[in-house]
């Protein structure tokens, strides 16, 4: 239930604030006041689209804000989303700021949210039905929608849905391969060359970085003799070697040390230097065991590089790359090879699909059916008090194609006048009819079970309307407003005599400046403005008899 609504500089509102009740809350007001402001502003906190036309001229911002009550089913939402409330706290505050870029900010209890979670608390918060939802009636889907709320169909059309989606992502798998196939084929011969040939090469991978390497240690073998055995000459083998030298010094040492102590020291300190040389000279000797200039490993090497730039001019810069296209190309063999394997698994695959989806697509069918005689007969019933007494209103459901939403086609049917056929809304149903049939089938969703008490808005339900067609529509109202809050803009004054609080909607200037404004009325104000509803701008003791006679007959 809505609370309370504040909006600042939204449209030719200024700054109001206005306080909504349990019951039947009507707006009037003339032509062109605002009252639909009001209605588009509550939209917006249940996550309408917003745009920098709202804002007031000459302010760089609009706000919107309403407390509104809600149920445990709107408080799993929010706790879901991480807005942890105290028990028993059902009171909600949205928040929605436009700024002059067109970009809004949404504040739910005074924290940073989105848009999405007020359209995923919107079910649970409030419900506007407008002119453009009247005209979604003429709509197949919008049809089926309504019946499928009213039929709480949600988990099997859910199943159909996710059903359908798997046979459809198959069936296009297999129209990709049957046509793919013969392009596949016609490949199938390179594929293959590709693969044998680079299998015929043996890489290892980062071999032609150690062939390198080793190839360059025998163009240089030479060199490489030269300089290694005059190091090791120089390390080991020379009488002055510098083994020879460290360990003389190291001996000498060893003299000095039965004199002084202190030498003791020294000498450890070259005890590393006498076994790295060591070392070093050992490696040498063993390299210069293992060097020697190789003509014929050097041609070996050089055809064997030769043999791996071929395979790279062809499939890749580095070996890596060139066993990475041998994969793939393994890979797509692979796939020829046993695409007629998956095409039949596939195939298969699409007729359990098939048999499933027709399954519950015939469990659906069968629960729309039901539901649309039910339904049917509830909106007729409804029908009857609204000076459509004698409308027949029918419900089809007919076989289509497959799709997400089933194997069904729904049409509403009505036939306002006796002993005609029932036939599309849009070709029978006038504007007033048709604003009477939208709000039997509103009060069939909504006491269908198919919505949970909360508040329900309607701008100018009345449009088409007038005498006791109006009054009907009225005493609809009044029982909606029984169980729900129910806010509903108007300009008939049989209608706006059945309020429990009345409004008034008007706009006057300040400053230059037209300005709206909001003023919940007393029981005397809404006589005088009922009054002023049925005489025009002139109210006359008659229209203030008549209006008070209306609000009499209403409350009994």
């Amino acid at each position: 239930m809505l609370h309370e609504l504040s909006i600042e500089d939204y449209a030719v509102v200024e700054r109001l604030r206005v306080r909504f009740h349990p019951g039947l809350n009507l707006l009037t007001g003339e032509t062109g006041s605002g009252k639909s402001i009001v209605v588009d502003a509550l939209g917006l906190l249940l996550g309408g689209r917003a745009s920098a036309d709202m804002i007031r001229t000459g302010r760089d911002r609009a706000r919107v804000s309403g407390v509104f009550e809600i149920g445990p089913a709107g408080a799993e939402i929010l706790q879901n989303a991480g807005f942890d409330r105290e028990d028993g706290d059902a009171e909600l505050l949205l928040d929605r700021e436009i700024q002059s870029n067109g970009k809004s900010r949404v504040y739910v209890n005074n924290r940073p949210a989105s848009v999405a979670l007020l359209r995923e608390l919107a079910p649970h918060v409030g419900d506007i039905h407008g002119q453009h939802d009247q005209q979604l009636l003429f709509e197949a889907a919008a049809q089926m929608t309504m019946l499928d709320a009213f039929a709480q169909a949600a988990a099997p059309r859910a199943k159909v849905r996710d059903l359908f989606a798997k046979w459809k992502r198959i069936a296009a798998e297999i129209e990709a391969l049957e046509h793919e196939d013969q392009e596949k084929l016609r490949l199938l011969d390179l594929w293959q060359f590709q693969r044998t040939e680079i299998e015929a090469t043996d890489l290892q991978l980062a071999e032609d970085v150690d062939l390198d390497a080793e190839r360059r240690v025998q163009l240089n073998a030479g060199r490489l003799l030269d300089a290694a055995g005059a190091s090791f000459e120089s390390l080991y083998e020379s009488p002055q070697s510098a083994l020879t030298l460290v360990r003389a010094a190291a001996k000498r040492f060893d003299e000095l040390a039965k004199v002084d102590d202190q030498m003791a020291a020294m000498r450890q300190v070259i005890e590393p230097a006498l076994i790295a040389i060591q070392d070093v000279a050992y490696s040498l000797r063993d390299y210069l065991g293992r060097l020697e200039a190789n003509p014929a490993r050097l041609e070996e090497i050089e055809t064997r590089l030769e043999a791996i730039d071929k395979l790279k001019r062809k499939y890749g810069k580095s070996v890596a790359e060139i066993l990475a296209f041998h994969e793939d190309v393994a890979r797509k063999i692979a796939q020829v090879e046993n695409a007629g394997e998956r095409l039949e698994e596939l195939k298969c695959e699409r007729t359990k699909l098939a048999a499933a989806f027709e399954s519950a697509a015939g469990e659906l069918s069968a629960l729309r059916k039901a539901a649309a005689l039910d339904l049917s007969k509830r909106v007729e019933r409804e029908l009857k008090p609204l000076a459509m007494d004698r409308t027949v209103f029918r419900i089809e459901v007919e076989p289509t194609n497959w799709s997400e939403t089933g194997a069904d086609r729904v049409h509403f049917l009505v036939s306002p006048n006796a002993g005609e056929q029932p036939r599309p809304l849009d070709r029978v149903a006038s504007g007033g009819e048709l604003s009477r049939i939208a709000l039997a089938l509103k009060t069939c969703l909504i006491g269908g079970g198919s919505s949970p008490a909360r508040t329900l808005v309607f701008d100018e339900i009345d449009t088409g309307i007038g005498g006791r067609a109006a009054e009907g529509v009225a005493r609809r109202l009044k029982a909606l407003a029984a169980e729900n809050q129910v806010l509903c803009v108007t300009h008939l004054p049989q209608i706006a005599c059945f309020a429990d609080h009345h409004y008034r909607v008007g706009k006057f200037d300040r400053a230059g400046r037209t300005v709206a404004d909001i003023e919940e009325l007393d029981a005397a104000a809404s006589t005088e403005e009922i009054g002023r509803m049925l005489s025009g701008q002139t109210l006359t003791p008659e229209a203030l008899r008549h209006a008070a006679e209306l609000q009499r007959a209403a409350r009994a």
